[in-house]
């Protein structure tokens, strides 16, 4: 494992930290590869139940690293566009995680590190935290993370930001969309423990599946015959799971299900 990324559990919950403190934990291919990986062999451990995303130091996450990114500007069109498939597969990673994930926001969170908080199911700032998709500012845009960030923005706010690189702060972070909830930095780690004590209480499956059911909802909105027919058989199928029943029959008999944390 990197030393640029720190891997803790504590129960079932697996905390990843970006560990790049000096450079505000921006990120080059071998972080973006590190985090891949752990990612996705973190969706495979079915002891994993969460997953917080977060950063050691001043910030969270201040996008593409400078020096990175003067390396790719002298590279060929055709390596530039593999390592920029490199960053989509992270996103992508990150997105479709079969696990609840947890963004937990300080300092700087700008480029890159807005697609990173867009793509977490969940995302909690600290008061102080500021955001930028700063791309434009070096005749760039936000291509790779677009689809994470307009569709937790929409693209009416996405239009505004991507066009001006303007830093914005927490608040007007989670006035469009972009965080759930916004806290004092003192509060930060409390507030994502009491979304991952909500999190412990949901059906282990059911909670995974949560972000498969709004994509696929999502993409679906125009066949509705076949939405229904696609949502009947989800919560068929759940209804019949052994989680499923579990849940019924605990809640029958008033006590909790055997998969909520204590």
């Amino acid at each position: 494992m990197s030393d640029a990324l720190l891997v803790q559990h504590q129960g079932a919950v697996a905390t990843l930290s970006m560990n790049r403190p000096d450079l505000h934990n921006a990120f080059d291919a071998a972080l973006i590869g590190a985090l891949t990986e752990t990612l996705a062999s973190l969706g495979a451990d079915p002891a994993v139940r969460a997953v917080v995303l977060a950063g050691t130091g001043p910030s969270f996450s201040a996008g593409a690293d400078l020096q990175w990114m003067r390396a790719m500007a002298s590279a060929s069109q055709e390596e530039n566009r593999i390592d920029s498939l490199a960053l989509a597969r992270l996103m992508r990673t990150l997105d479709e995680l079969p696990k609840p994930t947890i963004a937990r926001v300080h300092g700087a969170s700008f480029g890159g590190g807005v697609g990173l908080v867009a793509c977490c199911d969940i995302a909690i700032a600290a008061e102080e935290a500021r955001f930028g998709l700063t791309e434009s500012r070096l005749g760039l845009l936000p291509a790779v993370i677009s689809p994470y960030v307009i569709a937790a923005i929409g693209p009416r706010q996405a239009r505004r930001w991507f066009a001006t690189g303007e830093h914005f702060d927490a608040a007007t972070a989670q006035q469009i969309g972009l965080v759930h909830q916004v806290v004092a930095a003192d509060a930060l780690d409390a507030a994502v423990q009491a979304q991952l004590k909500l999190l412990g209480k949901a059906g282990p499956v059911a909670s995974a599946s949560a972000k498969v059911l709004v994509r696929e909802v999502h993409a679906a909105i125009g066949d509705r015959d076949g939405l229904d027919r696609a949502n009947a058989g989800l919560i068929a199928a759940l209804r019949a799971s052994d989680e499923g029943r579990e849940g019924l029959s605990a809640f029958l008999e008033k006590r909790a299900p055997r998969w909520a944390a204590h």
